[in-house]
C-alpha cells in the first residue's frame, strides 16, 4: 500500500483476521472498531481459516445461546461447555507445526488459549493487538461510539466487506493476494485469503512487507 496515502479505516472485528483485513490495516493511519454493531451470523467474526492436510479448515468459537442478529457485539459472550480452546490450538499446530517460523511465533499466540474471556469482542481485540505487536504495525486504534450506516467523511468504511464466500474481486478497494509457500502448498496448491497466521507462520518478517504491497486505494 503506497506511503503517501494511509486512509482511516472502519472495520468490525475477526476473530485472527484474515490476510486481507490485515492488508488494510498495514497502510491503515488511523483505525476505528465497530463496537456498536449487532452480531451478524455467517462472518468472520467467530471464524477463521487455515491451511490444513485436507484443506481449508475453518474454526469457529462457539457462543452462547441466544445469540442473534440484533443481539449487540459487545454482549456476545463465548461458549466454553466444550473445550474448544484446546480443539483451535491443536488444529494450528497439526496446520503450522512444520512451518518455517512456527517455534517463533507460537509462544507469543499459545497463552491466548490457555485465558477464558467472557465476551467475543474482547478476544478478538487481545488477539488483534498481539497480532498487531508482532507484525511491527502503527496505525491508531479507536472504537465507534454509536453505530451509524454510514462512516463520517474521510474514513474508509471496510464493514461487512471481508465475508466468508465473497471473493476479493468485490472489495471497494483495490486487493492483490500476496503469494507466499505455503506448508501444504505442494498437496492443495496456493490457498489464498487464509488466517494471518498463515502469513505470520510461513514467511515470518516478510509478512509485513507482503501486507503493505497488497492494498491500495482509488482516491
Amino acid at each position: 500500500m503506497s506511503e503517501l496515502y494511509k486512509p482511516n479505516i472502519c472495520i468490525e472485528l475477526h476473530y485472527l483476521p484474515g490476510i486481507p483485513y490485515l492488508a488494510l490495516l498495514a497502510g491503515s493511519r488511523e483505525l476505528v472498531l465497530e463496537q456498536c454493531e449487532n452480531y451478524q451470523k455467517r462472518s468472520f467474526r467467530n471464524k477463521t481459516i487455515l491451511a490444513a492436510a485436507n484443506g481449508e479448515l475453518v474454526l469457529g468459537i462457539p457462543l452462547e445461546k441466544g445469540k442473534h442478529q440484533r443481539q449487540p457485539i459487545r454482549e456476545t459472550r463465548i461458549a466454553y461447555q466444550l473445550p474448544w480452546q484446546n480443539q483451535h490450538w491443536q488444529s494450528i499446530q497439526s496446520a503450522y507445526g512444520n512451518a518455517p517460523f512456527f517455534d517463533d511465533y507460537a509462544p507469543e499466540i499459545q497463552p491466548f488459549y490457555r485465558k477464558s474471556y467472557t465476551w467475543l469482542f474482547d478476544w478478538n481485540l487481545a488477539l488483534l493487538e498481539k497480532i498487531k505487536t508482532l507484525l511491527h504495525l502503527d496505525f491508531s486504534l479507536a472504537f465507534t461510539e454509536n453505530y451509524q450506516t454510514e462512516c463520517d467523511p474521510g474514513w474508509f468504511d471496510a464493514r461487512n466487506q471481508i465475508l466468508p464466500k465473497k471473493t476479493s474481486s468485490t472489495f471497494s478497494w483495490n486487493y492483490q493476494p500476496p503469494v507466499y509457500p505455503q506448508v501444504f502448498m505442494e498437496k492443495h496448491g496456493f490457498l489464498p485469503d487464509l488466517s494471518i497466521l498463515d502469513l505470520l507462520f510461513c514467511t515470518g518478517p516478510e509478512a509485513t512487507l507482503l501486507l503493505e504491497s497488497a492494498c491500495s486505494f482509488n482516491r
